[in-house]
This record gives structure tokens, sequence and C-alpha cells, in this order.
């Protein structure tokens, strides 16, 4: 005889819907605790976990985020600015590529009495060129040209003179119109460094690695240098650029000037320099604090100016002199030199129209 399922006083099946007497479902609980969710069933009273790594990461990269924007813009407020690129009639029209101005000066703001001491620097205030250059990249390659400060050129609202007393007669923005009149070259961005700072940035990556060719003493600049590849502190650094008593005095100077300046650039470019915080945040406090640029100019344009710097020094680009053509002395004006017409002619019309710089006018 078959058994029925009826309940036996009557009211609820306690079988029905696998419900208990009171109508609550036994297992509905179960879908809390894993049953048909990924991986199976879970112990009772076990909760899922969501993962928290994504949270977190996101988290540290908006702050990484943050710092990294945030430092970019307190470097770029550290940068001293200057009203240099003024527009004026008869002034070169834009060209290719991209046309840097780069002076230093002997400027002794930031320097110690023992260190002017010790690099004989002097005490003379105030700021005048002690070297100039002009950078250009584009397309055409990457070309450092030096312009010896006692070319005779002439100076816009002044008669001839030393391409350095444009600095003393109206500033960095007059050598900047006697360099574009000079050139029909349209100068883009301007950068000038002081001794106090050239000495700080060099420093603040462990010195720069020269070959020395002979030795160089030189009580006026502060060095006695002996001949071999070597790491020169700021202080040595400083003197390789200034001192003239070499055979050619003032032509092996700029020579010096552009040597360093490219393994300056090669260095602090470096993986060593920029991965190491020890060496590329007093790079870049020294480099910011210490540069002045036109009031236009910006961090990013200093970073792809020492990146173009990197590439001359690899050997990728052409380090050169303006061609030089005779000597001469005036009074008033004293010993000078003047370009040589025809060939300096070539270079900058091969710059202006972005091309590689000819082999023939390529000096040293």
């Amino acid at each position: 005889m078959a058994h029925s399922r009826q309940p036996a006083h009557g009211g609820a099946d306690p079988y029905a819907y696998d419900q208990d007497p009171y109508g609550h479902d036994p297992y509905a609980g179960d879908q809390l605790r894993g049953v048909g969710s990924r991986g199976g069933d879970l112990p009772p009273g076990r909760r899922v976990r969501r993962r928290r790594w994504p949270k977190i990461l996101a988290g540290v990269l908006v702050v990484l985020l943050v710092v990294v924007v945030g430092g970019y813009f307190y470097l770029d407020s550290r940068l001293n600015r200057e009203s240099v690129l003024t527009d004026y009639e008869g002034r070169p029209a834009d060209t290719p590529g991209t046309n840097w101005l780069i002076v230093g000066s002997d400027s002794r703001e930031g320097l110690s009495g023992k260190q002017r001491k010790e690099f004989a620097t002097g005490k003379a205030a105030g700021r005048r060129t002690d070297s100039m250059m002009l950078l250009h990249y584009g397309e055409g390659g990457t070309s450092l040209i030096s312009l010896p400060r006692d070319s005779y050129l002439p100076i816009p609202g002044r008669s001839a003179n030393k391409l350095n007393a444009a600095f003393a007669f109206g500033g960095p923005s007059l050598l900047v119109k006697t360099v574009e009149r000079a050139t029909d070259l349209r100068i883009d961005h301007y950068a000038e460094i002081g001794f106090g700072g050239f000495v700080g940035i060099v420093d603040s990556i462990g010195g720069v690695d020269i070959c020395v060719k002979s030795r160089m003493k030189d009580p006026k600049a502060g060095i006695d240098l002996q001949p071999g590849c070597q790491t020169l502190t700021g202080g040595e650094a400083l003197g390789y650029v200034r001192t003239r008593a070499t055979a050619r005095a003032d032509l092996d100077r700029v020579e010096h000037q552009r040597q360093f300046f490219g393994a300056l650039m090669k260095k602090s470019t470096s993986p060593g320099v920029m991965l190491n915080p020890f060496r590329s945040v007093p790079l870049a406090m020294n480099a910011t604090s210490n540069f002045i640029v036109d009031e236009n100019d910006h961090l990013i344009d200093l970073v792809r100016m020492m990146w173009a710097m990197r590439g001359v020094s690899g050997g990728k680009g052409v380090t050169t002199s303006v061609p030089l053509g005779a000597f001469g002395s005036r009074a008033g004006v004293g010993s000078y030199i003047t370009w040589d017409a025809a060939k300096s002619k070539k270079l900058w019309s091969a710059l202006r129209e972005d091309r590689p710089v000819p082999k023939e006018v390529i000096t040293k």
C-alpha cells in the first residue's frame, strides 16, 4: 500500500519545496556562500572578497601623476625669464628646424668668496658674454656652431664691433638681434648660464668626462690639468672652457666649449643620472634655478635642447666654429676676427633650409 505524503495533522507539507515549517528556504543562503559561483562551493559562512589591487594600483598611478605634473610645473616656475626674443622690423622669417642661442656669461652670482678665489674668477659684478654657440636641429641633422666673442660684426643701432659688445650695449635682446642680422636665421630659443650655475650643474651629476689633449696650466683660469681622459669637477670644467693658455688661444677655447657642452648633455641625459634621484633631482634644481631663458621658453624646451646636444656629442651631428677670415685690430675695438664671407654664407644657407652642413665649411 503506497504511503501518502499528506501531513498527519493537516497544514503545510514539511517536504514541499524543501521549506521549513515556517516557509523559509533553507538553501537560499547558499548563493551567498558560493553555490553556483565561479570556483564551486565555498565553505559555509565564508564570504567572497573582492580583489583590492586594481584600486590600489589606480591610487598609486594617480599619486605618481600628481607628483610628475606638479614637479614639472614647480621646476618650470624656477626658470629665470627675460624678454629676449622680441620682434622688430626686418626680423628673419621662421624657418624649418629649431635654432637656439646658447650663452655662457661671466656672472659670479652663486659663487662664494672661497670659490671665486679657487676658480680665479675675480670679483667683477654684472654679467658679460663669455661664450656663444648656435644650436640647430631638424630634418637636416644637429649642428653646434661656435660664435667667437671677438667676431667683428655690425651691431644694430651701433657701429660695427665685437660680438660680445652687443651684449654689453643692450643685453641678450641686442645680442640675439645682432646674431639674427649676421646669419639671417631666426632664433627660436635662448639659454644663458653663469659661472655659478655652471659649477653647480657639473657637480650635481658627479663631474663631466673630458679627454685633455695636453697639459693645461693656467693660473688665470685656476686649472692645472694633466693630459688624458678624466672626470672634471665643476671648478675644473669652468677653467677648461675659460682658458686661453693654449697654442691657438681663443680658437682652442671655443673648441673646448663645444666639447664640454656636448659631454655635459650626454652625461646629464644618461640613465645613470636620469634614473638616479640623487643625481637627477640636484641636476633639475640647479639647472632650473640658474638658466636664464626667454619669457616664452619652458622646461620642456630645455629638455629638448639637452637631448639635441646629446646627439652632437655622440658623433651624430656636426660641431664646428663659424668659418673665420682675417684677424685685425682697430682703435676703440681692439683685436678682432672676421668671418669668411663665402663659407659662412654657405653655412647659414644650409641651416636656413634645414640641410646638412656642407663638409667644406666645417672647421675646428
